[in-house]
């Protein structure tokens, strides 16, 4: 468990200096049907639920893979 954390943590750092380094995940992703937004005036509210949706599923199925 103590080797998956560090490479989590890991994984993690190097995401980050890549999105700070310009890097861009696709446009799809965070724009998928059923993503809520809401617009009013002065006011803006983005829920991506079918993201996170997705992001979960993948996320469980890799853990799935990995444990065995």
């Amino acid at each position: 468990m103590a080797r998956f954390l560090i490479l989590l943590g890991v994984v993690l750092v190097l995401v980050g200096l890549a999105m700070t380094a310009g890097f861009k995940f696709p446009s799809w992703l965070g724009r998928l049907p059923g993503d809520l937004i809401v617009r009013k005036e002065n006011f803006s509210f983005y829920f991506p639920i079918t993201t996170c949706i997705l992001i979960s599923g993948i996320s469980t199925l890799l853990f799935y893979i990995f444990r065995r």
